[in-house]
Formats: structure tokens, C-alpha cells, sequence
């Protein structure tokens, strides 16, 4: 594998790499056709979505009459929603009702499948067919369509397009995400690997990105392999070439260079573009020499990498590790909420769940707060609930009277009805979140996940939403032990998915909340809840700390220590060092202020920290917090005292 300081004829004589998949086959007689030597190292596979819950959604609202036009992004995508649909219902009734509304196509390919089935285009985006060009057609040419009060479909593939979503809604449509197949590494990663090493060694100097994809793909390998630094002093010199506007809008995102991107986004001008000038581009980069290029690590790896960094090294972290700290670490629970003007301000215009699922708000409530009150982690401003919608309810917030979910699961026929969800697809707005939260977020400062525990979301899908009594919780589970149980399997699965992939996305640690189990004997969470709550703290990434955190679960420490997690949350109901010494070694704790101390006076406040504080005893391993959720008359300013407190009280340095 040569290093050619001057211009060549075509690609003779180098070694090219690409990380095309689909269209391998045809990628490396494109390289060879111009005198190359391809070296083909796929970098994802697509994967249909089997049970495509927005698929379906969109349909419901399409023979309803209420689409108003949709966006084809892809050609592959297109068809991929079109077979989906027809598992369900004809072509034709498929057919006419899109030939009822306002058609999109962003380029040839779902051009060629919408004329296949024979549905009118109202709109043909032009070249370079990127998410811009779709917008300036609708605002300048929109053919009779407005964005205004429309709800707008969007077929999407890969990576969902947060800015052009963000767009959308600007223009005043709401938007309907229809994800119909998603990105997953290669089965195979030994191609790709042996491909970075390569490049590493400076052994291949040409590289060819066909996919946004593929980018991050290509660095999550890198870091598991160790070779992200030698790859980013390699790079340097080659010549890096992208195939249009969406690759490279993601790889200048993650600090990759590009040295060339062809005029039109085809994967055949990509390669001649580059064969016509790879020689120029070679000779300027042997003739000119420079500092190497810092990639930005994907967030998997940085939540999980081997290596030390100031998120490894924060308090927080070595907390959960028990390690001895400079200071107690603070963070509370619900610290991004109603207590805080800024909160309020914001919750006057969005409606909750709106809220939730627009990354950019969630990021900007997550960020604030950790700031504003001092707290050594973040948590990620969400909601327990989330999760319900792709497992196939719907779910609301009436004023006052908290979460609605619906329907109901009473019976063990609705078991076998619940969906199977993959939460990459059907919650890619809380991964955006999470991604933006933690480059918002300073290096030192974790971001923590959380999901509900089996027993607590299985009690809001039975129940309908909170409860006093979980009458037809306890009903299905001594009525029906078989349903039961095959119903907490479900959710413990599904759980294992949905916290995995926020540790993928970002965050350094989860918390599982069992807010409801308190309600239970220990008879009962050993029987009923502790194997399953157990087989999802067991199923989460390792490495990741874990806080095992109930509500009125004074009775079940033991229990839930059995059941798992680092750290172990404990309500305002116990004294922490009793609670610790129950517990026994080998594992940290996190509380226990009551939140109604945060009412008091300041002295007071400061009294009860000392207490708190006292119990722990400077022990490695203690998390302050409350022992439950900030109350939404909370003064702002007491909570900015109480994390003071707990600093200034517990340095180590005094």
C-alpha cells in the first residue's frame, strides 16, 4: 500500500476505502473502473422495522382524513412504508387516499417508487435533494400547499433530521415522524476494524463516505478499538471526500476534514470527482504539513470508553464507584421543575408532552437547572411514562389529575397485545435530547438517565394512571400469576432496550424508579417484582452505575439490594445510617432529605444537611439528595442554599 506524492492517472495505484453497504457490489466497480484498488468495509446494515408502530399510526390518520400532505425522503424508505401498510390493507385504498393529499418527493428514487405505485407528486424537489431544497420549494413554490396549520408526514430513514423537523414546526405544521427502517452496525465489524487500521498506519489514503451513518459508525469501532487518536493524526493525510450536503453537514458535526464533496450527491460523480483530482489533493497534503484533526468522540464512547476523563474522575462518579471525593456530590431529584420561574415561564407555552419530546426545550431545561442550582449531575428531563406509546397506548396529562393511559391492561389477552418496541425508532426525540444535553453540558458534570422499574410502569398501564389502593394491579397479579408475570418479562425487556440505548446516546449513569412498589409486602417484591426488576438492572450496559430507588421501601432495602444497583436511593422515611448499615458493604447511597425541609428557614435547612451529612460520615460512597422529588412551591433560593450547604459542609479540604 503505496504513499504517492505525485498526481496519478485516475485512482491507478491507490487503495480506496469505502463504507458503502447496500451498493457495495457497485462502489467497488466504480473504484475499479477508474484504475483503484477498492477496499470495501461496510459500516451499517439496514434493518426493517418488523413491527413499525408509526407506520400504522400514519395510516390510522390518513384514512381519517387527517394528513394533509407527506414528505418521501428516500426511495428504499418509501417502498419499505408502502409494503408495511399493504400487510394491512389494499394498494388501491393505500393509493387513493395519498393521491388525496399533497405529495413530496425529495429526489429520483422516491420519485421512481411513488410513480410505480401510481400516486400523483405534487412536488419534485430539486438537486442537491437535501431537507433546504425541500423547504425552499414549499416556500416558494408550493403549489397550492401551505405549512400552516397542515400535518405533515415525514417518511424518514437513518438518522431523524432534528433541524428540519424544527423547520417544519416553525412554518406551523405539525409534524408526524414516520420512521420506517433504521441504522444498526454490521453484524461483522472485522472489515470496517481492519479498514481504520489501515488508515491508522497510513497505509490507505483514500477514503469515500457515502452515508451520515457511516460516520458515526466508523468512530463508535474506532473507540472500541482503541484507534481513535491514530486516526485522528491519519486523517490528516488523506484526501477525505463525502457524497453531498447531509454526509458532510454530519461529518463537519464530528470534526471529520473534507477534502472533496462532488456536485451532485451521486455515488458515481463522488467517484469520478474524486479519481480527477485525488492527485492535486494528495500533493498538497505531502507538501503541507499540520497539527492532526481532533475527532468528536460518538457519545456511546464517551459514556462508556475505558479511559479517564473528568466525567470518570467527577464526584459524582466516583461516588458510585466509592471512591473518596473532595466534596459529598449533589443532585436532586426533579431539580428541572416548577419550583424554578424559568420552568414556569416555559410550561405556560408548551403543553408537557410537547415538552418532552422537543430536544432542544428538553436540553435547555436540563442544562439550566444543573447550572443554576450548582449540582454535580444532571438528570435528563423527562418522563417515566414515555415509554407506554410505543408499547401501544395512548397517553395524556389532564390538568390536575396527572398521567391518563389508555387502554387499560386488565386481562392476559392484553399482554399478548402489547407491542414489541425498538426505542431507537419510537423515542429518537429523547436520545436527540440526551445528545444535546451532554455537549451542552460542562466535561465534568454527569448526565444521568432513568426509566420506571417493571412493578411501577406496570402498575400505571393497569391502574390507567396513579392509585390509591392498585386494587387491579394486586387483582392481576394474585388473580393471574401467568399473566403477570409474562406481562413484567415484557416490560423488563423492553426496559433493558430503552435505558441501554440512553447510555448509548450519552449518559453516564441511570436511575431506575420504582416509585409504587412500596405498596407491596416483602412476601410479594420477592415473589412478584424482585426477579424482574433484577433481570433489568442485570441487562444494562456494564459500567454504567446504576441507583435502585423506591418510594415508602423502608421494608424492602434488603430486597432491592438483592435486586441490584451500585447505588441504592433511599426515601425520607428511613435514617441513612441505618439504612447503610442494613444494607452492608459493597454498595453506595444516595438521600435523604425530606423535601418539605426545603420550606423551612435557611438555618434550619443547614441543620438538617448537617444531619443528613452526619449519618453518612464522610463514608465513601454517599450521593446527597432528597428523599423524594423537589415540590413545586419550592423556594428557588433554598434549593440554591441546600447544594451550598452540602459543599461547603461536607469538603473535605475545611
Amino acid at each position: 500500500m503505496g504513499r504517492p506524492t505525485t498526481k496519478t492517472q485516475g485512482l491507478k495505484g491507490l487503495e480506496v476505502i469505502a463504507f458503502e453497504s447496500r451498493r457495495a457490489t457497485e462502489m467497488a466497480s466504480l473504484i475499479s473502473h477508474h484504475g483503484g484498488t477498492p477496499v470495501i468495509a461496510p459500516a451499517m446494515r439496514e434493518i426493517p422495522l418488523e413491527e413499525n408502530s408509526a407506520a400504522f399510526q400514519f395510516a390510522d390518520e390518513l384514512f381519517a382524513g387527517k394528513i394533509d400532505g407527506i414528505i418521501c425522503m428516500t426511495g428504499v424508505g418509501t417502498r419499505t412504508l408502502f409494503e408495511a401498510l399493504q400487510t394491512s390493507f389494499s394498494r388501491q385504498k393505500i393509493v387513493s387516499a395519498l393521491s388525496e393529499i399533497t405529495v413530496v418527493a425529495r429526489g429520483p428514487k422516491p420519485v421512481k417508487v411513488l410513480r410505480e405505485y401510481q400516486i400523483p407528486i405534487t412536488i419534485t424537489v430539486p438537486e442537491p435533494n437535501t431537507w433546504r431544497e425541500i423547504l425552499q420549494e414549499l416556500d416558494e413554490n408550493p403549489r397550492g400547499f401551505t405549512l400552516q396549520g397542515s400535518r405533515v408526514a415525514v417518511q424518514e430513514y437513518g438518522i431523524s433530521n432534528q433541524a428540519f423537523l424544527r423547520e417544519l414546526a416553525e412554518r406551523g405544521a405539525s409534524v408526524l415522524r414516520v420512521p420506517v427502517y433504521r441504522w444498526a452496525l454490521p453484524e461483522d465489524t472485522g472489515p470496517l476494524g481492519s479498514a481504520l487500521e489501515a488508515i491508522s498506519k497510513g497505509r490507505v489514503r483514500v477514503i469515500l463516505f457515502t452515508n451520515a451513518a457511516q460516520v458515526d459508525h466508523m468512530l463508535q469501532v474506532a473507540s472500541k478499538l482503541g484507534l481513535r487518536e491514530s486516526l485522528s493524526k491519519a486523517l490528516k493525510n488523506c484526501v477525505v471526500c463525502s457524497v453531498g450536503p447531509t454526509c458532510s453537514e454530519v461529518m463537519r458535526a464530528r470534526g471529520l476534514p473534507i477534502d472533496l464533496e462532488p456536485e451532485h450527491p451521486k455515488m458515481g460523480v463522488l467517484v469520478q470527482e474524486c479519481a480527477d483530482r485525488v492527485g492535486e489533493l494528495l500533493e498538497k497534503k505531502d507538501n503541507h504539513s499540520g497539527s492532526g484533526v481532533a475527532l468528536e468522540e460518538p457519545p456511546s464512547a464517551r459514556a462508556t470508553g475505558p479511559g479517564r476523563d473528568p466525567l470518570a474522575d467527577s464526584r459524582f462518579m466516583k461516588a458510585c464507584r466509592r471512591e473518596p471525593v473532595d466534596a459529598t456530590p449533589v443532585w436532586l431529584m426533579r431539580q428541572a421543575g416548577r419550583y424554578m420561574k424559568e420552568y414556569r415561564d416555559l410550561r405556560a407555552r408548551v403543553p408537557f408532552l410537547e415538552l418532552c419530546k422537543s430536544p432542544e426545550l428538553v436540553s435547555e431545561v436540563t442544562v439550566t437547572a444543573a447550572r443554576r442550582i450548582g449540582a454535580d449531575a444532571a438528570i435528563i428531563f423527562a418522563d417515566l411514562l414515555l415509554i407506554v406509546e410505543p408499547l401501544g397506548y395512548d397517553l395524556a396529562y389532564d390538568t390536575g389529575e396527572g398521567p391518563v393511559v389508555r387502554p387499560v391492561l386488565r386481562e392476559s389477552a392484553d399482554v399478548d397485545r402489547m407491542r414489541e418496541v425498538e426505542p431507537e425508532d419510537s423515542l429518537h426525540y429523547l436520545y436527540e435530547a440526551i445528545r444535546l444535553t451532554r455537549s451542552e453540558l460542562p466535561p465534568d458534570i454527569p448526565l444521568l438517565g432513568f426509566a420506571g422499574a417493571p412493578f411501577t410502569l406496570a402498575s400505571y398501564i393497569i391502574e390507567g394512571g396513579a392509585s390509591k389502593n392498585y386494587a387491579h394491579t394486586k387483582s392481576l397479579m394474585y388473580r393471574d400469576p401467568g399473566a403477570w408475570h409474562a406481562l413484567m418479562k415484557h416490560l423488563s425487556r423492553s426496559l433493558v432496550k430503552y435505558t441501554n440505548a440512553q447510555i448509548a446516546a450519552g449518559v453516564q449513569a441511570v436511575q431506575i424508579f420504582d416509585t409504587w412498589v412500596g405498596c407491596l409486602g416483602r412476601a410479594d417484591y420477592r415473589r412478584f417484582v424482585l426477579p424482574h426488576t433484577r433481570s433489568l438492572i442485570q441487562g444494562i450496559t456494564p459500567g454504567t452505575p446504576v441507583i435502585n430507588f423506591g418510594t415508602g421501601t423502608s421494608h424492602l432495602l434488603e430486597d432491592m439490594r438483592e435486586a441490584g444497583g451500585e447505588v441504592i436511593g433511599l426515601d425520607f422515611r428511613v435514617e441513612l445510617d441505618q439504612a447503610w448499615a442494613r444494607l452492608g458493604e459493597g454498595v453506595a447511597v444516595q438521600g435523604n432529605l425530606d423535601p418539605l425541609v426545603l420550606f423551612a428557614e435557611p438555618p434550619y435547612i443547614r441543620e438538617r444537611t448537617q444531619e443528613i451529612l452526619d449519618k453518612a460520615a464522610g463514608r465513601a460512597g454517599h450521593i446527597f439528595n432528597l428523599g423524594h422529588g423537589i415540590l413545586p412551591q419550592t423556594p428557588v433560593d433554598n434549593v440554591l442554599r441546600l447544594t451550598d450547604f452540602v459543599h461547603e459542609l461536607s469538603s473535605r479540604k475545611r
